[in-house]
């Protein structure tokens, strides 16, 4: 007998029945290649990232709103408490309004000829089919809404979202719908939701025209890189877990991986990285794209706490397979956990991380870098090595 019974669990499957729950069959079928990875994401979602009140951010890449996923995943992790903040395309937050608005889309075929939609004014996004009025009418809300007067200044994303969450929110009661927007999720749950490009979507496209109607709506991006890493660094000066949920790639990743450079290479403050990496994304490593950079890679940068690099999982699958059944695993594994309503504190995490800025940080160069082969700080201040480590609960493997 070799010595892999030592080191492996054995792969054994337990044969499929019927009736039975995504979360067993996840656990008893998915043994190897990305459906282990898929496994191995379940199980670091639901006993890490989830355990101990750490902080979870989840990045959105790619149609997932259009396709209903907004009202069948996040809505549902939102509503747990698995999700703390995001950031997001704004084209998928703009297709969520479509939902939170009470317009219908419709399950259609990639293989139409999109000549002939174009002529009937039917848009297609791959098998997603709506009528080209659902975008006029999106547009519409969307202008009508920040004409308000709370709108009239400038303000970072997440605040933009929360109050379009409102009036999103608003209608869905006179509509008599529930639990169909992201955005209204967020804004009666306070998550902050941020994007990454505020130019780059309908909605972006709808604020620029409005400026022209000498509205004095301004997205402050310099808060944003600011607030995403006052969450970040809230999180982990109280001595709790920040894990990053990444959907897809592109600039929310990157958004949100930056936050740990934020901190430490240009506010001067000693950090580590984050601690847990969930990816689910079809893009490769070795074509030098953003996508499909590696936690590995983002261990070299700062981003990732090389000693929790073990715990990091990269899931090569679409994140529509992935995020249903992780939602699925997560809702049967984990109790659902109290709202952090981060929304509601984020003045006062900007003033922390100010604070600390102003003491560590320098116009000059930054002249240190965190020395990750230094013990960790246990929450008294002192080092945790050896048996102290393990009686804190702190490991550099994962579980198998």
């Amino acid at each position: 007998m070799s010595s892999l019974n030592k080191k492996f669990p054995r792969l054994l499957p337990t044969p499929i029945k019927k009736g039975m729950k995504a979360s067993d069959l996840i656990d008893s079928s998915f043994k190897a290649y990305n459906g282990g990875r898929l496994a191995e994401a379940g199980r670091l979602l639901s006993e890490k990232m989830l355990a101990s009140d750490g902080t979870v951010g989840m990045s959105l890449t790619g149609a997932l709103t259009p396709a209903g996923l907004g009202r069948a995943a996040i809505i549902p992790l939102l509503k747990a408490g698995f999700v703390d903040w995001i950031i997001s395309t704004g084209a998928n937050l703009y297709h969520d309004l479509h939902f939170g608005l009470g317009m219908h889309l419709f399950s259609g075929s990639p293989f139409l000829d999109d000549v002939i939609l174009r002529k009937e004014g039917v848009i297609r996004i791959y098998d997603v089919l709506f009528d080209y009025d659902v975008l006029l009418d999106t547009d519409a809300f969307v202008r009508q809404a920040i004409q308000g007067n709370e709108f009239q200044r400038t303000m970072g994303t997440d605040e933009f979202h929360y109050l379009l969450g409102k009036y999103v929110y608003q209608r869905e009661r006179q509509l008599g719908i529930r639990e169909t927007s992201v955005l209204s999720a967020a804004y009666q749950y306070g998550v902050p939701v941020f994007t990454s490009s505020p130019g780059d979507s309908s909605i972006g496209m709808n604020v620029a025209a409005m400026s022209l109607r000498d509205s004095k709506l301004q997205f402050d991006t310099n808060r944003d890189v600011n607030q995403t890493a006052a969450i970040v660094y809230a999180a982990k000066s109280a001595k709790k877990t920040s894990s990053v949920f990444i959907l897809g790639g592109g600039s929310p990743k990157n958004f949100m991986l930056q936050t740990e450079p934020q901190i430490q290479e240009v506010m001067g403050i000693e950090e580590r990285g984050h601690d847990y990496f969930l990816q689910c994304t079809d893009a490769r490593p070795d074509t030098g794209g953003l996508s499909g950079a590696t936690p590995a890679e983002a261990v070299s940068w700062g981003k990732i706490d090389p000693d929790n690099l073990p715990d990091c999982v990269v899931c090569y699958a679409d994140s529509t397979i992935t995020l249903p059944l992780l939602t699925a695993y997560a809702l049967d594994r984990v109790k659902p956990r109290k709202l952090k309503r981060l929304y509601d504190k984020r003045d006062a995490m900007l003033e922390t991380i100010r604070a600390q800025y102003l003491r560590h940080g320098s116009v000059a160069k930054i002249t240190h870098r965190t020395d990750v082969s230094a013990p960790k700080r246990g929450r008294s201040g002192r080092s945790v090595t050896g048996a102290a480590r393990k009686k804190a609960g702190v490991s550099s493997k994962a579980k198998k």
